[in-house]
């Protein structure tokens, strides 16, 4: 048995972890997130608090391999240029601001479902100032837009946010895209119109204008692909995932006996990229390695936590349901905003599997850890990509108090909407 003393390491090192992810920073030394769960995990393995081969099998390698597979898509894509040129021929079919702000709720949201909300981000930033700069719109505005739309849309799909992804794979949620459609879908949908509505509350007199028939954009705006050859192979990679997520839902209906990983769907549709492309080396060079640094750490504490037996104890002790579905979006919401929602999830997701929690809780689990990025910037990841990158761009950010402005009342009515679909057994 570990020494009382020691058994409470872990819970310190989390502390630790949670504070710094939440400050950013030693003295004048600023720290990345994946740096601060990195020196997490190592530091609990120094402690003696998780043996080698345990940690080495906490890292989940389903979730590993899908996360590198969409990456190399994204990477591809963002490079290409081809979802630049799809997201500006999305736009120009707007006749008006409303017609622009719903483009850009239910564009982006959907394309959620299929490519990671913070590949999104990072497209779709320089595409909304451009058309808000176009048109005459609040820059402010279509950022919010944005934000709000990688984050409600991907609720729905196992892929669309790497916490979907970590419950899809570990939570025991059996045809995970025909269970998140099922369950989330409908409210969903209607909290993406919540959000053309909330916006045009706070943005009301900038509704009120209509903008020039969208004719196009100019000609030096309207850039053609930056790499045609590279765009031809993501138009390949693009079917293939469509494809195979449109097959493993048809399984499902077809013979559900036959099955195959979400790691496999990622995989061979990065395929094309790492196999035809030239630039295949530098694509795989400059994906988004530090997150897959950040989620083998988390893996490696999360298991030293759990091992500890601490959270376990406090189960038994508390008088609280942790299997409400009040409760888990309550808790997903409200902590997200202080430790992020992939962490959140790791460590609540034991123990809804330890208390047997059914398909519904696990749902539940994911829109409240996913719709936390809309109440306050630090809630998503993508939030911090959005602005971050207009800020380097055009100058143009969102700051905490006017994201917040609008994020806490619609995050209120979003978590309303799941509430009362998930808790009253709506689908």
């Amino acid at each position: 048995m570990v020494a009382p003393s020691m058994t409470y390491a872990p819970l310190v090192v989390l502390a630790v972890v949670f504070v710094l992810i939440a400050v950013r920073r030693i003295g004048s030394v600023r720290l990345q997130i994946w740096q601060i769960m990195l020196g997490g995990a190592v530091a609990v393995f120094a402690l003696g608090q998780i043996p080698p081969k345990v940690a080495i099998d906490a890292v989940n390698l389903d979730v590993m391999a899908f996360l590198f597979g969409m990456f190399v898509i994204g990477e591809a894509l963002e490079e290409s240029g081809y979802l630049a040129r799809l997201s500006r021929a999305l736009f120009r079919r707007a006749r008006s601001v409303d017609g622009l702000v719903l483009l850009v709720l239910f564009g982006m949201g959907g394309a959620s479902t299929l490519l990671m909300n913070d590949t999104l981000a990072i497209v779709g930033t320089p595409l909304v100032l451009l058309v808000a700069r176009r048109h005459g719109m609040p820059g402010k505005l279509m950022l919010l837009a944005l934000a709000f739309a990688v984050t409600i849309g991907s609720v729905t799909s196992p892929i669309g946010n790497p916490q979907n992804l970590l419950i899809a794979v570990d939570g025991n949620v059996r045809n995970p895209f025909v269970t998140f459609f099922a369950f989330l879908l409908v409210p969903t949908v209607i909290n993406l119109l919540l959000a053309y509505l909330v916006l045009k509350l706070f943005f009301r007199e900038h509704f009120h204008e209509l903008v020039p028939p969208a004719e196009g954009l100019p000609a030096d705006e309207e850039a053609a692909v930056a790499d045609p050859r590279l765009a031809l192979v993501c138009r390949a990679s693009l079917v293939v995932l469509s494809g195979l997520v449109a097959a493993k839902v048809a399984l499902v209906f077809l013979d559900p006996r036959v099955d195959f990983r979400l790691s496999w769907i990622a995989l061979a549709s990065a395929l094309p990229i790492l196999v035809f492309s030239p630039r295949r080396l530098g694509i795989v060079r400059r994906i988004d390695w530090p997150t897959l640094v950040f989620f083998a750490a988390m893996f490696v504490l999360m298991e030293s936590v759990w091992r500890s037996g601490i959270f376990q104890m406090v189960l038994d002790r508390m008088d609280v349901n942790v299997l409400s579905i009040a409760m888990i979006l309550l808790v997903s919401v409200v902590i997200s905003q202080f430790i992020s929602n992939v962490p959140l999830v790791a460590l609540y997701l034991p123990m809804l599997l330890h208390q047997g929690a059914s398909t519904r809780e696990m749902v539940a689990l994911a829109a409240g850890s996913t719709i936390a990025g809309n109440l306050f910037i630090l809630g998503a990841a993508s939030n911090v990509i959005i602005i971050q990158n207009a800020e380097a761009r055009t100058g143009e950010t969102l700051t905490f108090l006017e994201f917040a402005k609008v994020g806490v009342p619609l995050t209120i009515l979003n978590t309303a909407v799941y509430w009362l679909f998930l808790a009253a057994g709506g689908r």
